[in-house]
């Protein structure tokens, strides 16, 4: 479908007004239209838009160019003169905005009722909250009027409102996607999240919204069989018997796509949990939006002013010891979750009506986070993903992984929905193989477990020679060759720059790591063999490859 068609398609979604309190500013169609025109012309002049005609909704605490930002407060708006970055690169993209969207004012609340432009209901259900504080974004992609919508979370906003919507929302790791433009809650831990119909959707937006500073070591993919920290049934307070099956069910689809399950307490991680409201650093949203609170309580929610207003006398000393607690409760996590690769948790232990949200609007809001608080404390990644219905309500669930592991979160949880692995988008350093370090062959787990992924098959040029060495495992000897060369097959792996060095130094003679030349021109780094190792090794180039060559062994045995 043409970006101006798609543009169409939604305005006629919007005409239906389903929802429409999840909206605070709508573009019109003829200016939403007219940039689809615009990139429909960049896509004809030959110009790679990895976005072109996505639709995009943002929460109006985001900037946008040419919108106001409320921050679900009128008497707070103001004019940007420029978009934030995580919005801007995903208009350089060729992503259209279509307006924004509707939260839980400044950003305090994971339910999405906080808001004088309205309480924003779930899509299924309009007794039920959507969840916040992102829910008009969620509830904007949840109607398939918008292919992606921005976010923020801090306590959970980026992961709650996709778990009651039934869609899938991604939290990078904390510093990754830059904030600039984005009016705070809590600046030390404030993420931009998207939310999206597909984990791959959600984690190609967010590796176009990131700054390049990933880690050396950051793993590019989770291993074929990842290691999972999994609560005990019993640790999982809150949760309907229906949920806990859910929960349970979605552990065994995991075992089923070769997850192995390792049992975990949550003790330390629900304690930092509280800390996030119970105590200094909720100072943080004071100091962001304080004074304006102050001269303004009758613009501003009831329990949104309770909050914020509260921590105005919080003193330094409580904040210090607080920070001393959390680095006590993270380091005893950490501990907990030792060699796991992720860790699998319910998104939220209910899913709660507006009814009871007006009753107890601080503790049930509080309930909701059970599972979301301590995330961005810890300075962990995470993406929600729908884990079926239970209760008459969508279930969610949530893969956390270590900071900047946010590739190992986006491949677990690409398992539970279903998906394909995801990482087309992600950059490493290339490194091709021919032999034992294949698919399936005995020294694989050496790129697996470095974090590296498959890319995809590939021959390299016709100028190479394969040679069978007597090793232990048994592997072959790629020679480059002036005359009589062949292509021979193998593949084309990414792997961590940070991993390559000790690849190289462990490499035993006569393997070497050294240019190789593809098929299609390109020329990456590869596993060859020194020319003297092989004077005397059988010649096995006519079989095009080291598989074809076991198979052939097994054929006459």
């Amino acid at each position: 479908m043409k970006p101006t068609d798609r543009v169409r398609a939604a305005y006629a979604r919007l005409a239906l007004g389903e929802r429409p309190e999840a909206w605070i500013t709508l573009r019109p169609e003829r200016d939403v239209l007219a940039d689809a025109a615009a990139v429909e012309a960049r896509l004809a002049a030959g110009e790679h838009l990895p976005l072109a005609g996505r639709l995009v909704a943002v929460k109006d605490n985001i900037d946008v160019a040419g919108l106001p930002t409320t921050a679900g407060c009128p008497a707070y708006a103001y004019q940007p003169e420029c978009s934030a970055p995580a919005v801007q690169r995903l208009v350089d993209a060729g992503a259209l905005i279509l307006g924004k969207t509707n939260l839980d004012q400044f950003a305090t609340g994971l339910v999405g009722t906080r808001s004088p432009y309205g309480a924003v209901r779930d899509v299924r259900d309009p007794a039920r909250v959507s969840g916040g504080s992102s829910s008009g974004s969620a509830v904007a992609v949840a109607l398939g009027i918008a292919d992606l919508a921005v976010g923020t979370d801090t306590a959970g906003s980026g992961r709650v409102p996709a778990a009651f919507q039934g869609i899938v929302g991604v939290k990078p790791t904390p510093g990754l996607v830059p904030t600039d433009g984005v009016v705070p809650a809590c600046r030390s831990f404030d993420c931009v999240t998207i939310f999206a119909r597909t984990v791959a959707e959600g984690t190609h937006a967010i590796a176009l919204m990131s700054d390049p500073v990933l880690p050396a070591d950051a793993p590019l993919a989770a291993p074929p069989h990842p290691i999972v920290a999994v609560p005990d049934r019993d640790d999982l307070t809150g949760l309907s018997p229906q949920w806990l099956d859910a929960f349970e069910q979605a552990t065994k689809t995991l075992e089923t796509h070769g997850a192995r399950l390792r049992p975990i307490r949550l003790a330390p991680f629900l304690a930092a949990a509280r800390l996030l409201y119970n105590g200094g650093f909720v100072a943080e949203r004071y100091a962001a939006v304080g004074a304006f609170i102050d001269g303004h309580p009758d613009d501003i929610d009831p329990t949104v002013r309770a909050i914020i207003g509260a921590a105005r006398d919080i003193p330094a000393h409580v904040l210090v010891a607080d920070t001393e607690r959390l680095a006590h409760l993270r380091r005893e996590a950490m501990t907990a979750w030792g060699d796991a690769d992720a860790l699998l948790l319910p998104t939220s232990p209910i899913h709660p009506t507006i009814a009871e949200v007006t009753a107890d609007p601080i503790g049930v809001n509080a309930t909701v986070g059970t599972y979301t608080n301590f995330c961005n404390l810890f300075g962990l990644s995470a993406v929600a993903v729908p884990a079926g219905e239970a209760g008459g309500t969508n279930f969610g669930v949530q893969v956390v992984a270590r900071g900047f592991a946010d590739a190992v979160a986006a491949d677990i949880a690409a398992r539970l929905a279903g998906e394909a692995p995801t990482g087309a988008h992600r950059r490493g350093l290339p490194m091709m193989v021919v032999g034992a370090h294949l698919t399936g062959q005995p020294l694989n787990h050496q790129l697996t477990e470095a974090g590296g992924r498959l890319l995809r098959q590939v021959r390299t040029a016709p100028q190479y020679r394969l040679h069978c060495l007597t090793t232990e495992p048994p592997k072959p000897g790629l020679v480059r060759v002036l005359d009589g060369g062949a292509a021979v097959e193998g593949e084309l792996w990414e792997l961590p720059p940070a991993a390559v060095g000790p690849f190289l130094a462990a490499l035993p003679s006569p393997m070497a790591l050294g240019k190789v030349h593809l098929d299609d021109g390109s020329t990456v780094t590869g596993f060859l063999c020194e020319a003297v190792a092989v004077a005397d090794a059988p010649d096995i180039t006519a079989h095009g490859g080291w598989r074809a060559y076991l198979a052939s062994l097994r054929q006459h045995r």
